[in-house]
């Protein structure tokens, strides 16, 4: 158990049934009543975000998350399958329990993948992955209007605006958290 005053940023939490990551946190002292504590949690496992505020003093479940470092190997249906970097052992995910980071997922990259007694959260990606161009269409000459974007599918089949500067099969890198171009690799 711990206490809500000593709540922090990135701390998991057991809390009306569910499993929670501390988003954000504020204390607060009106000059009349009771102080409080201001929440913003993040569901481990639905990923919605809700705000909550606590009564200074109350005591919540610290809830023990593991995290294994994980490689992606391959998919087959709607079925993806990683192996643990340590045991070797081979685990299979459905398109569910993953959600919408499916859509990053390229083979061989590592993600730690997220347990809570036995129970798959979710995977924590790398913030960037770098990919390979698989198909863009040519810069057209004198197309040169500020910030000029094209779309770019990658050889996982992600979409991404990128500048009109990048053909097939340059490697680029995408940031994981907007889906966005963030440079050349």
């Amino acid at each position: 158990m711990v206490n809500v005053n000593d709540l922090k940023n990135g701390m998991t939490i057991g809390f009306d049934g569910n499993i929670y990551t501390v988003i954000e946190f504020l204390h607060v002292k009106p000059g009349k009543g009771p102080a409080f504590v201001r929440t913003k949690l993040k569901n481990l496992r639905t990923g919605s975000t809700i705000e909550h505020t606590f009564n200074a003093g109350i005591k919540v479940e610290k809830a023990m998350v593991d995290k294994v470092n994980m490689q992606y190997l391959y998919s087959s249906s709607n079925t993806y399958t990683f192996m643990n970097m340590e045991t070797f052992e081979q685990i299979e995910f459905n398109s569910d329990q993953i959600g919408d980071d499916v859509k990053y997922l390229k083979e061989g990259i590592n993600v730690d993948v997220t347990f809570f007694k036995g129970e798959l959260l979710g995977i924590v990606l790398p913030e960037k992955i770098e990919y390979t161009v698989s198909k863009t269409e040519p810069a057209v000459k004198g197309n040169t209007t500020n910030n000029a974007l094209k779309e770019a599918f990658m050889e996982n089949g992600l979409m991404v605006k990128v500048p009109l500067f990048i053909s097939e099969n340059d490697k680029i890198i995408v940031s994981t958290k907007d889906g966005k171009y963030d440079s050349r690799a």
